[in-house]
């Protein structure tokens, strides 16, 4: 990959790769399976990153193109990758609950979303961590464009500091959730 390469032309490269990546993983799944059934294993996996991890990973297949097409803020679109999040989990669970045993993180989900507590925790988390991310995305984005330049430089250390405190609590309380759920003995 080229070094010197500008910036949004590596946001766009990293773009192609995680699409490429979920295609892969969904051809993948509906080899192992049926095509159903890989389409709703990697539907639910695409579900899992969205709601289970503190960084807008998953949503940032959409957040990214609207931006850059529509100019739509990403805490607004992230805010419908969470919404289809929870409406395609809800989907199947109600028609479909088979579809969680194919894989460990489908299987994950699975246990997290009907354990409200203390698993609930992990998407609370994870949702306070990807907006956080988001808003310093959209930043960036307008810092490139050269707009809302002084709040991004007044503000970068406060920024900095909270984020960091944040993701090192995130971590903890990852690593004490992911035991109690006994997931560290799998990934052994």
């Amino acid at each position: 990959m080229d070094m010197t390469a500008k910036p949004s032309r590596q946001i766009f490269i990293k773009f192609l790769l995680l699409c490429c990546l979920l295609v892969g993983y969904f051809g993948y799944l509906s080899y192992e399976y049926d095509i159903a059934t890989g389409g709703a294993a990697a539907l639910i996996t695409w579900s899992f990153f969205v709601l289970c991890t503190p960084v807008a990973d998953a949503g940032f297949l959409l957040d990214f193109p609207l931006r850059l097409l529509f100019g739509i803020r990403m805490v607004v679109s992230e805010i419908a990758v969470w919404l289809v999040a929870f409406g395609l989990n809800a989907a199947l669970m109600f028609y479909g609950p088979g579809y969680y045993k194919t894989t460990v993180l489908t299987e994950l989900l699975y246990t997290i979303l009907t354990n409200p507590f203390p698993y609930w925790g992990i998407i609370i988390l994870s949702g306070l961590g990807t907006f956080l991310s988001i808003r310093f995305g959209d930043e960036l984005m307008d810092v490139i464009r050269h707009r809302d330049r002084a709040f991004f430089h007044s503000h970068h250390f406060k920024h900095e500091l909270v984020l960091f405190a944040f993701f090192l609590l995130v971590l903890f309380i990852y690593y004490r959730t992911i035991s109690a759920i006994g997931m560290d003995a799998v990934m052994k």
